[in-house]
């Protein structure tokens, strides 16, 4: 018993200093490593938040950074839009010229194209009618050319869209044509916004949709656009999605799951947001893997430093203190990775190119800036981190808007502000869209500010502004702009306010100048006259250049005298200048139409008309000289009774009631005719009534309406078609010449329709002759030089008809590839009486011949004359002391067709 007893007291009393170690020491051990694992957790849990808090920072900038990119190419696409409401037209070269300015390739990552559609219509079944007539750039989407937008019914909605609201429209996502048999389509996205008539932005839907003119297109390729702009900015391992919500059925745009991330938000958390496209709505979600994060080193250590210390009973001291010494190490390491975070992210700050600034809500003082806000705004480094950085109202001249930002509360809603302001720089005031937002920075209120320089954007407006309305060429205002002046003064004039007058001024013989020395030679010409036509006008007169050759001046508070004596002098400064090129002068004049501008009610078009008038009447009286429009001016009635003629010879051609005349030349040479008859047909025009009309009463209204490729056409048939009965000698006429218009020479299917009917009624080439004058050779000698050749290859004769009438030399006589040459009758009339018409006519004869051409005189009345031409060795003779126009054959039977 006593054995007994002393066992169990010796089991139940106080343990022994060795158990009691032990049990301590495992006690010790226990609570080091729960301790141990709860601090391993806490600083597990600490990396996670961290880690987490970055991506959210650089998925919030990449959403930013894709914002930007939408904003940014809506801008683009206003400023070209705005080219096109400021220009009457815009020219493939213009639209070029555009793209390179604005450089758009540089600002928008993935950018495909820039296009421009012309709208055709309505089609009656497939819908509407685009043609793309400008890309840039133009290399790699040729094939936009060739798109027909029906085929994209979302990109027709887009249009429509954009054009009801006229606000930017962004396409869904569709595969893009210049990627077409690709292994796997290539997707996009396309913005649209509507080009209207030239003119004020239409205000209501109604003036939207009756001025639309066409779209512009700016298309991204959404792969890179992506790449470069959101997915550049998280790492690999971090999932994106985007999805179009705009509609009921969201369609997923762009999905990228990194081997851990899972899909879909499975086992993940991340970021998401909704950003505004350009009307269309994008989700953007981040998605972060719950296993994406691992134990780091610090976190082993915690756990493996708890339970060695918890082991090391017998150090307990010294294991605390090597424990608190640890801690102490492991805590500095967290610190230098929260500095390494910081640095990294003040150094990314420093490399921004936008403005940024920390602003202390409480004093109003900037705290910290950016490298790019130092040096522009002149702060001092030092001086911000000593705490006395400026006030925001001294760099920000607009008070009430500092005082805005300053109190920036997100508890009272106002948490974000974003405008265009200026602010004070080293080298002046900058203009900035600035951004600012309201944070909380080591538990005081402050506001970050974020401000983009848009001086050169505002600058390229500028200069597309000037350039919408001046001419690059002379310096002066545009059509458009002219117009717009034109359009103030009529109102004053209504108003009673004011009264002015319209001069028209147009050059003369400009073409041959133009055409002669190439197009250079005459922008040089157009630009040297700018100058001096500036000289002619006072202050507060409008000068412009209306396009071509024409230039339009309006004058304010003049009478028809004033008016005149302006136009004079205007005339004066132009016919007093000697142009030169290229070892060559030219004398320039120039014909200027007035009218004034006194009478309420009339129309900006009237005026024109009226004034177009003055001046055409100007050229009629002999060029260079002014014309004051009047009502009762018989030569505007007798433009009245052309434009009435155009009119009557359509019906007339309809009818069958033109006939044709033959007139004989008189071959001068003492032999016999070795070719048979030679004679000119000449057509005639029988009136309603029967009665012929002299070709000087209709040929001017068909030359000035374009009816004389009409009347040629029927002139070639019809002797074509009946050759054998243009002359009494029938089968065995010589040469038969026929007279043709510049129109006529410019149609391009006119030659070969004649070689159609050569080969039809097995015609001999050689014994026709197209008579072309002067002035029509000289006016584009290139073009006739091809038509002349593709005729003579078939055998066809040419003539340069009334040779000394116009503008030509000798030179043009060995370039044009004629065979008979006619001299002008103003120099045969008088050759009995007048020396110089006799020295002139047998130089011209004796060049003639020495080119190897056959020369003929026309205007032959008297048989005096005909000796004198004979004389002088000139071939052959045309005149009524010769043969008086007699009816063909043909039309004194009854009328035919060909």
């Amino acid at each position: 018993m006593r054995e007994s007893g002393q066992g169990t007291e010796g089991f139940t009393g106080l343990l022994s200093p060795r158990s009691a170690a032990l049990t301590w020491s495992l006690l010790a051990l226990l609570i080091g490593v729960l301790a141990s694992t709860g601090l391993a957790r806490w600083q597990y849990l600490h990396e996670q938040r961290m880690s987490q808090e970055v991506l959210e920072r650089n998925t919030e900038r990449a959403f930013d950074a894709l914002e930007s990119q939408v904003r940014t190419a809506v801008l683009v696409a206003r400023a070209v839009q705005s080219v096109f409401a400021a220009s009457e037209e815009v020219t493939p070269n213009e639209f070029q010229r555009i793209f390179e300015i604005l450089s758009p390739g540089q600002m928008l990552a993935g950018l495909q194209a820039v296009a421009y559609s012309r709208f055709e219509g309505e089609s009656t079944s497939d819908g509407p009618v685009f043609r793309v007539e400008m890309v840039a750039p133009v290399e790699g989407n040729e094939v936009l050319f060739d798109l027909d937008v029906r085929d994209q019914p979302d990109n027709v909605r887009a249009v429509w869209r954009s054009r009801d609201g006229n606000q930017p429209v962004l396409s869904s996502v569709l595969p893009l044509i210049q990627y077409r048999g690709a292994p796997e389509p290539v997707m996009g996205v396309v913005l649209r916004l509507p080009v209207f008539s030239p003119g004020p932005v239409p205000r209501s839907l109604r003036e939207r949709r009756a001025r639309f003119v066409g779209s512009l297109a700016v298309s991204f390729r959404l792969d890179q656009m992506l790449e470069q702009v959101v997915e550049a900015s998280l790492s690999a391992d971090v999932g994106l999605a985007i999805v179009d919500v705009s509609e009921a059925d969201p369609q997923p745009i762009f999905e990228r799951f990194s081997s851990s991330s899972g899909q879909h938000g499975q086992d993940a958390h991340g970021v998401q947001r909704e950003v505004e496209v350009a009307t269309r709505t994008w989700r953007l979600a981040a998605i972060f893997p719950e296993d994406r994060w691992t134990p780091s080193p610090t976190v082993w250590a915690f756990l493996t430093l708890g339970v060695l210390s918890s082991m090391l009973l017998a150090t307990l001291v010294a294991a605390l203190l090597g424990s608190r010494e640890r801690a102490e190490r492991m805590a500095a390491r967290v610190v230098r990775q929260h500095q390494d975070t910081e640095s990294k992210f003040s150094a990314l700050n420093e490399l921004l190119p936008a403005l940024v600034m920390l602003v202390g809500s409480l004093d109003g003082r900037v705290r910290q800036a950016n490298h790019a806000a130092r040096d522009r705004l002149g702060l001092s480094l030092a001086e911000l981190e000593a705490g006395r950085g400026p006030l925001l109202s001294d760099i920000l001249p607009d008070s009430s808007v500092a005082e805005r930002l300053i109190s920036l509360d997100p508890q009272n809603g106002a948490a974000q502000v974003e405008q265009s302001t200026t602010l004070r720089g080293a080298g002046g005031e900058l203009r900035v869209s600035l951004s600012a937002a309201a944070v909380e920075v080591s538990g005081e209120p402050g506001c970050l500010l974020v401000a983009n320089d848009i001086s050169p954007i505002l600058e390229l407006n500028e200069r597309l502004r000037y350039q919408a309305s001046h001419d690059a060429l002379t310096g002066l205002i545009n059509r458009f702009s002219f117009e717009t002046r034109f359009d103030e003064m009529i109102a004053s004039v209504n108003a009673g306010t004011q009264v002015g007058a319209l001069l028209y001024i147009d050059l003369d013989q400009f073409k041959i100048i133009n055409d002669t020395c190439g197009p250079y030679a005459g922008d040089q010409l157009l630009a040297d006259l700018g100058g001096r036509l500036k000289s002619s006008i006072k202050p507060g007169d409008v000068l412009a250049r209306l396009g071509g050759d024409e230039f339009g001046i309006l004058l304010v508070d003049v009478d028809a005298d004033q008016a005149m004596a302006v136009a004079e002098r205007a005339r004066s400064a132009i016919d007093g200048f000697v142009f030169s090129w290229e070892q060559r002068t030219f004398a320039v004049s120039a014909s200027i139409g007035v009218v004034l501008i006194d009478q309420p009610g009339v129309s900006r078009r009237e005026l024109l008309a009226n004034a177009d008038t003055a001046c055409y009447m100007a050229k009629e009286r002999g060029r260079n000289r002014s014309h004051l429009f009047q009502d009762s001016d018989r030569d505007t009635a007798q433009r009245k009774s052309e434009m009435e003629w155009a009119a009557r010879l359509r019906q007339a051609l309809a009818e069958q009631r033109f006939v044709l005349d033959y007139q004989e030349l008189s071959y001068l040479k003492p032999t016999r005719n070795p070719e048979g008859a030679h004679f000119e047909l000449l057509v005639r025009l029988i009136d309603e009534d029967g009665v012929e009309v002299p070709p000087g009463a209709f040929i001017p209204a068909a030359e000035r309406f374009g009816l004389m490729p009409l009347i040629d056409r029927w002139v070639v048939d019809m002797a074509l078609s009946h050759f054998d009965r243009l002359h009494p000698s029938g089968t065995e006429a010589g040469l038969c010449a026929i007279n043709l218009s510049g129109a006529t020479v410019d149609d391009e299917s006119f030659a070969e329709h004649v070689i159609q009917l050569l080969d039809r009624h097995q015609i001999p080439a050689h014994k026709l002759c197209f008579e072309i004058t002067e002035t029509v050779a000289v006016s584009n000698v290139a073009r006739v030089v091809r038509f002349m050749q593709r005729l003579r290859l078939r055998g066809v004769r040419f003539s340069l008809d009334d040779f000394g009438s116009g503008m030509a030399s000798f030179g043009y006589l060995k370039s044009l590839p004629v065979d008979i040459l006619k001299i002008d009758g103003s120099f045969i009339r008088d050759i009995e009486s007048d020396p110089a018409d006799y020295s002139i006519v047998r130089a011209v004869t004796d060049i003639g011949h020495q080119l190897g051409l056959v020369v003929v005189a026309e205007w032959v009345g008297s048989a005096r004359t005909t000796e004198l031409l004979r004389g002088i060795g000139v071939d052959y003779g045309q005149g009524f002391a010769i043969h008086k126009p007699e009816r063909t054959p043909l039309h004194r039977e009854g009328a035919v067709s060909p």
